[in-house]
């Protein structure tokens, strides 16, 4: 439409929108309260709800996890603060799970619109939305789950290290990493670029297991 902007969601590698927002933990600004740090920012459709329960008690289990890898939890919700307060005082006494990180409450809806979690044919609840983010601002990775399917914590906990490994060494992880079927925990090289380069992969490499020029693993010692 001519004279008008198109409004979306972000994209993976483009920086997450600033905005200010109110907490358990107080008022916050996203992305710049964490800047130097990844954290996982992740939606649930509302409090006192079955599933979400569930999966808050999941994050709250892995919590030390996330933080021994630099990273930090937030959870979101269309709700009020006292409802998120009373909520977690609930999982607190009732299921003794104490959640530590912040809860965004997010009433009116703008970042939840911002983002896309909120589904035009699910009412005004979000969706099981995930955010990977880095120390710079950056979205590496979106998750979308539908109200019904409750998320597997181990894998967005999975996903935040293999991400952080491939900055650092500049590889990519296969499938079901550490344990892919064919490569163990071995991780995957750049394919080579040119031809010099490809010829090269087909030699003895005591550093590296080639299939072909173009499939290559290494094992990565942390």
């Amino acid at each position: 439409m001519e004279n008008s902007e198109l409004k979306r969601i972000p994209l993976i590698g483009e920086k997450f929108p600033p905005i200010g927002i109110q907490t358990t933990r107080g008022r916050m600004t996203l992305p710049d309260d964490f800047h130097g740090q990844w954290f996982v920012l992740f939606s649930h459709p509302a409090d006192f709800t079955p599933v979400c329960t569930t999966e808050f008690s999941a994050f709250a289990s892995r919590y030390e996890e996330f933080k021994n890898i630099n990273t930090e939890l937030i959870g979101l919700s269309i709700d009020q603060v006292f409802s998120h307060i009373k909520w977690l005082e609930w999982m607190r006494e009732n299921i003794n799970t104490s959640v530590e990180f912040p809860v965004i409450a997010d009433h009116a809806g703008k970042l939840a619109h911002a983002l896309g979690m909120v589904h035009p044919r699910k009412g005004y609840n979000t969706v099981r939305a995930v955010f990977v983010v880095d120390p710079e601002g950056t979205i590496r990775l979106m998750l979308y789950y539908p109200q019904e399917v409750g998320r597997n914590i181990d894998e967005i906990l999975r996903a935040v290290k293999a991400l952080q490994l491939a900055d650092k060494h500049n590889i990519a992880t296969p499938a079901n990493w550490p344990h892919n079927e064919i490569v163990g925990d071995h991780v995957i090289i750049p394919p080579a670029t040119d031809v010099l380069e490809a010829e090269k992969r087909l030699q003895p490499d005591e550093n590296a297991k080639c299939y072909d020029w173009w499939f290559c693993t290494k094992k990565i010692e942390e």
